[in-house]
């Protein structure tokens, strides 16, 4: 008899080996603008979680007892000016994000620096002396002490 030999392959719509190539070859090209990116965004979101957690600061009770309202207002206002700028400079340099936070910080220095000296609170909302954690106490004032296993 006669015998015939047929193949059937599936190529359409796969990429090819020169298209992967360039694919990669594209990838790492552009590796290094991603990475810039990722750091400018770092930064900018840097800068607006500073301002959002020094207006929340701001806002307690403890350190309204403080700061005079003088100095509330004006804290404010440069925190108010520095998130206007943000606003308009969403497309900055990381360079400008981490310049223009150290400006902040700079100008929020003696503030800060009251606040820590009167016991008024730390910029990230916790009383001092907390470390960051809430302190159970019982109904004697003592410390509230749990077994974990």
């Amino acid at each position: 008899g006669k015998q015939e030999k047929i193949t059937i392959t599936n190529d359409k719509g796969r990429l090819s080996k020169e298209e992967i190539d360039r694919m990669v070859n594209d990838a790492e090209k552009y590796k290094n603008e991603d990475e810039v990116q990722k750091e400018r965004i770092a930064a900018k979101n840097g800068l607006e979680s500073y301002i959002f957690n020094m207006k929340s600061s701001l806002d307690q009770d403890q350190v309204k007892k403080t700061l005079s309202e003088a100095e509330l207002k004006e804290a404010l206002s440069k925190l108010d000016a520095a998130l206007a700028w943000l606003d308009k400079n969403q497309l900055g340099e990381k360079e400008e994000y981490t310049d223009k936070q150290k400006e902040l910080e700079a100008d929020l220095k003696k503030l800060l620096e009251k606040l820590y000296a009167n016991g008024g609170g730390q910029a990230g909302g916790c009383p001092p002396g907390s470390g960051g954690q809430q302190q159970s106490k019982n109904s004697n004032g003592e410390p509230t002490i749990e077994e974990v296993d």
